[in-house]
């Protein structure tokens, strides 16, 4: 049935538009025209007051809703995640597999594959972060699992590509070849650099094999340094890298995040990531990672000593720490959250309001809470009465 939402202050993916209207169907967005110019058949949905954006895309989320990947490999698991995430305005993600087994790196491809089949709301495909990383960066990933990546391993990788939606691989110098690159990048994969101690020179090399991202921003790779640019400086000085950020206020300290922000060069964006684990969208105080309790307390995520292990936060609460915290216009702390992050991974229907792009949009109050979520043309979650929400 064809929907139109009305009254909103309209955010495109790229700027404000005022005084339009957003006609929709579980179809796609079908055309954003002057209110006055509504098809007569369409369902009025007026939400005045509010601002109508592209649904969030996360890029790096390791679980949610009480389920964390690496322990439910499984299409069940996948659900929940997705469910969990849409009550934070993100429409698109890709759930996270961090450095594990062989046996479960294919059971978490088996579901991606299932998930993609059966079109689970909000699932864009699966981001495979390890094993194949650099022990001394290793951050939370559990070491006895970490190993360079053999031939089998890539074999297995493009045998799949394409298999379960977008792929995104973070990959480390330390333990993949740059033919490996190349062969992973022609058969369609996200190639990111991360968890390494790489220098700024080598990094370039990679780039030029394939690689076009660098994971987590800061975290858990080689440092700007006068001498030595490491993976921080090529990705902020090269504009074929994009780079994600996790923007919880822990993982980077605030004027970091600010540096990053004007220091990046483009094309290729920073754009925000919440690397969230199985707590988002619960009450719970810890959970099990590889057999060690990760703990939860004040809004950070650590093992017993003290390692931060992903993130207690979700994407609606990092567009609000840059836009609050640093000062980020609204408008960019939205692409960042949706247009940057889209592109970076090539998903041209995301991330934007526009004729023929997936109807994946969310409904914020003046004060940047959630009202609404619609994916694929439904509403998946409402505030309820605090949406004002009015159906004609």
């Amino acid at each position: 049935m064809k929907k139109a939402i009305c009254g909103a202050r309209l955010f495109d993916g790229e700027s404000f538009r005022d005084g339009l209207a957003l006609v929709f169907s579980e179809e796609g967005i079908e055309a954003l025209v002057a209110e006055r110019r509504v098809p007569a058949d369409a369902e009025i949905i007026r939400v005045d007051g509010h601002i109508l954006a592209p649904g969030f895309v996360d890029l790096q989320v390791n679980g949610g809703g009480g389920v964390l990947f690496n322990n439910d490999p499984s299409l069940e698991g996948l659900k929940t995640i997705c469910r969990a995430h849409a009550q934070f305005g993100t429409t698109s993600l890709l759930p996270t597999l961090i450095t594990d087994t062989p046996e479960v790196v294919h059971q978490a491809v088996a579901a991606g594959r299932a998930a993609r089949a059966e079109g689970i709301p909000g699932f864009l495909g699966l981001h495979l972060e390890g094993p194949h990383l650099a022990l001394a960066k290793k951050g939370t990933h559990d070491p006895a699992l970490i190993r360079p990546m053999e031939t089998v391993d890539c074999d297995f990788l493009v045998e799949n590509a394409g298999a379960f939606g977008v792929a995104l691989i973070t990959v480390a110098p330390e333990s993949v070849k740059r033919q490996q690159v190349a062969r992973l990048a022609a058969a369609g994969y996200t190639v990111s650099l991360g968890h390494t101690g790489t220098d700024c020179a080598t990094a370039g090399e990679y780039r030029m094999a394939g690689a076009t991202m660098a994971t987590h921003l800061f975290n858990a790779m080689s440092p700007l340094n006068h001498r030595e640019p490491g993976l921080v400086g090529a990705a902020l000085s090269d504009g074929g890298l994009s780079c994600g950020l996790i923007a919880d206020g822990y993982h980077v300290d605030p004027v970091a995040m600010g540096i990053a922000l004007r220091a990046k060069k483009g094309p290729g964006r920073i754009f925000l990531v919440t690397d969230a684990m199985s707590v988002t969208g619960t009450d719970m105080e810890c959970f099990t990672l590889n057999g060690r309790t990760i703990y939860r307390s004040e809004g950070r995520l650590t093992l017993a000593n003290g390692t931060l292990a992903g993130a207690d936060t979700d994407m609606l609460t990092c567009v609000m720490n840059c836009h609050r915290d640093l000062g980020v216009p609204l408008e960019e702390a939205l692409r960042m959250a949706s247009l940057y992050p889209a592109d970076a991974v090539n998903a041209k229907n995301k991330g934007r309001l526009q004729e023929g792009a997936d109807a994946d949009f969310v409904l914020l109050g003046e004060d940047l809470s959630l009202a609404a979520t619609y994916i694929g043309g439904t509403c998946v979650f409402s505030a309820g009465d605090s949406a004002s929400v009015e159906h004609d």
